[in-house]
């Protein structure tokens, strides 16, 4: 498997979350199933079978998360100097050429990217029309509305 860039504040998000499955999340479902195992037949009990079902959920969770944490290529923006260019990790302002609306994104993973929180998925349209520009250049992106023009006023590698 090919590894998968992520900022350091994603990696960290991934691994509170992992170490949170692992020891809160997993022994309580482990108590609800004994509790629901102790209150007799098992067959015909909805508690049992809601918690063996949470149990799959955290399971998968937990391992989906440790591959993630493996695969993971850990990119800290601060340490990036790409002469003005976009990159993962960095932070534009952009400026919609037709409305003069100014907007500020960050290039993030995509476990990580968060439209309220101004953070963007190198994989999105956006990112991906961004990419290898620089301050001053217009990236064209192609939206559901149409072409979209933004022109590149800042980038910053924070």
């Amino acid at each position: 498997m090919s590894k998968i860039p992520i900022t350091i504040q994603g990696a960290e998000m991934l691994r509170t979350e992992l170490h949170r499955l692992k020891t809160v999340d997993r022994p309580a479902v482990i108590t609800a199933i004994a509790e629901a195992r102790s209150q007799g037949d098992i067959t015909e009990n909805a508690e049992y079978e809601a918690a063996r079902e949470r149990q799959g959920f955290i399971e998968g969770r937990i391992l989906e998360l440790e591959a993630k944490l493996a695969n993971a290529q850990v990119i800290d923006p601060a340490l990036l100097e790409d002469d003005g260019r976009v990159v993962f990790g960095t932070t534009v302002e952009l400026v919609d050429t037709a409305g003069g609306e100014t907007v500020t994104y960050q290039i993030v993973g995509e476990d990580e990217a968060d439209i309220k929180e101004g953070k963007i998925s190198y994989s999105s349209p956006i990112a991906r029309a961004l990419i290898g520009k620089f301050s001053g250049d217009v990236a064209e992106v192609r939206t559901p509305g149409g072409v979209k023009e933004f022109e590149i006023v800042d980038v910053k590698y924070v």
